[in-house]
C-alpha cells in the first residue's frame, strides 16, 4: 500500500490534510521482523492510472526506539514529494524497525514491489546492508546518513559530511590568506574522517600538508591543546574536531597557553551549529565553523511547524533533501539522481545540493562566525554547488 500526493493540490489542502493523514501513521507501522507498506493516504486531487505512476521506496525506522525520528522524517519526505512532484510519482514507505537487517529486508521488499529509488535508511550500518540488493536491482540509493565511506556508485551519501564541511572552510579561510592548516581532534571515526578530509582540501588547493595532532578521547580538553601546540604552532588556521564543553576548554586552553606572534585563526564544525554557550566563550569569539544555509532550514521548519505543529528535528531536513531528488528522479521518469541536480541545483532544507556520479554529493555550505551575546554572523553565504570553494 502507498501514498500519493500530488502537487496540483492547492497549499493549504496540504497543510489541513498531510499532517492529519501522517502523524496517524505511527500507530499503523508494523512490527518487526517483517516491514510492509503502512496505510494509505487519501488522494488530495487527480491521479495518475497506476500503470504510469513512478514509486520510491522510503526506508525510515516507523517501530522501535527510533520510530518518533522516522515518523518526523516521513512527514518531512511528504513534504518534498509535494513540492518536486506531479501527479504520477509515489512513496512508498517501509518500515526499516532500525536494524541492518530490518533496512535490508525493507529495501529488497520495495524493489520487489516496484521501486525505481530507495530513500533512506537512517544510519551508515544500515546504508552498508542496502548497497547490495539495491545496487543489485540497479537501484539508486539516497541514505540519510553523513558516512562518506558509504558513498558508491548507486549509493548517495545526503546527511552533511565531515569532507564538505572541511572542504568549505578550508576553502573560505584559505581565500583570507590562511596557507597552513592544522587539526586538533580526538583520535576515533570522527577525528580521522576529518584528518583525511583536511589532507585532501589543502592538497587540492596547492597548499602545504596540514599539522594533524589526535588525542585519546579520554584526555583533557585543556591538556590536550597544550600538548598539542608545539607541533601547532606554525598554522595559520587551526581545526578544532571537539564540540560542546569540551570545544570550550580545548579553546580556554589554547588561548591560555598562548605564545607572542600571530595567533592561528580557530575553525569548528557543523556540530557547533545551534550550540549557544560556544559563543560565550571568550577565547572562541570570532571562529569560524561552516554549516548549512540558515535561510533554506528556517523556511523549512516554518512550514514544517505549520504543518505538524510541532518543530522538526535536525535530521528531518536531510530526509526532505532525499526525498525531493528522488521526486524529481521520478518526474524525469528515470533512474539517475545526478541528472535530476545537474541543470538545477536543488535548493534543499539545509541549502543548495547537487549528485555527482560514484555517489558524491556535493552541499553549498555557509561559514559563520561566533558572536558573544548573539547569533552566529554570516561571514559567507552557501554558494551553489559546483562554485568556487568545492
Amino acid at each position: 500500500m502507498s501514498y500519493r500526493l500530488p502537487r496540483s493540490t492547492r497549499r493549504n489542502a496540504f497543510t489541513a490534510l498531510i499532517g492529519t493523514v501522517l502523524l496517524g501513521l505511527g500507530a499503523c507501522a508494523p512490527q518487526p521482523p517483517r516491514p510492509s507498506f503502512i496505510g494509505l493516504a487519501p488522494p488530495i486531487g487527480g491521479q495518475a492510472p497506476a500503470s504510469q505512476v513512478a514509486r520510491a521506496g522510503l526506508l525510515l525506522p516507523l517501530s522501535g526506539a527510533q520510530a518518533p525520528l522516522g515518523q518526523a522524517m516521513l512527514n518531512a519526505s511528504f513534504m518534498a514529494l509535494f513540492d518536486e512532484a506531479p501527479s504520477g510519482v509515489e512513496f512508498a514507505p517501509r518500515d526499516t524497525g532500525g536494524t541492518p537487517a530490518g533496512a535490508a529486508a525493507a529495501a529488497r521488499s520495495a524493489i520487489a514491489d516496484g521501486a525505481r529509488v530507495l530513500v533512506g535508511p537512517l544510519t551508515s550500518a544500515e546504508t552498508a546492508a542496502v548497497a547490495d540488493p539495491a545496487r543489485a536491482a540497479g537501484v539508486p540509493v539516497l541514505a540519510f546518513t553523513n558516512d562518506p565511506q558509504r558513498a558508491a556508485a548507486g549509493v548517495w551519501v545526503i546527511g552533511v559530511t565531515p569532507t564538505q564541511q572541511v572542504r568549505r572552510i578550508v576553502a573560505a579561510a584559505a581565500q583570507q590568506g590562511a596557507q597552513r592548516f592544522g587539526l586538533a581532534a580526538v583520535d576515533n571515526e570522527f577525528g580521522r574522517a576529518l584528518a583525511q578530509a583536511l589532507r585532501g582540501a589543502v592538497g587540492d588547493l596547492g597548499l602545504p600538508p596540514p599539522v594533524i595532532v589526535l588525542h585519546p578521547g579520554g584526555a583533557d580538553p585543556t591538556m590536550a591543546a597544550s600538548g598539542a601546540r608545539p607541533q601547532l604552532r606554525q598554522v595559520d588556521a587551526l581545526l578544532i574536531g571537539e564540540a560542546g564543553e569540551r570545544a570550550r576548554r580545548f579553546a580556554a586552553g589554547w588561548v591560555a597557553d598562548r605564545l607572542e606572534g600571530p595567533q592561528p585563526r580557530l575553525m569548528g564544525t557543523a556540530l557547533w551549529l545551534g550550540d549557544a554557550t560556544l559563543a560565550a566563550e571568550p577565547s572562541l569569539a570570532g571562529a569560524w565553523f561552516p554549516g548549512p544555509d540558515g535561510r533554506s532550514r528556517a523556511r523549512f521548519e516554518a512550514r514544517y511547524r505549520e504543518a505538524f505543529q510541532e518543530a522538526p528535528p535536525r535530521v528531518a531536513a536531510v530526509a526532505y533533501d532525499a526525498a525531493a531528488v528522488a521526486a524529481r528522479t521520478l518526474r524525469a521518469g528515470g533512474r539517475d539522481p545526478v541528472a535530476a541536480t545537474a541543470v538545477d541545483a536543488l535548493a534543499g532544507a539545509d541549502g543548495p545540493l547537487r549528485l555527482l556520479g560514484g555517489g558524491q554529493t556535493l552541499r553549498g555550505l555557509a561559514v559563520y562566525a561566533l558572536t558573544a551575546g548573539a547569533e552566529p554572523m554570516v561571514v559567507e553565504p552557501a554558494p551553489v554547488p559546483g562554485a568556487a570553494g568545492f
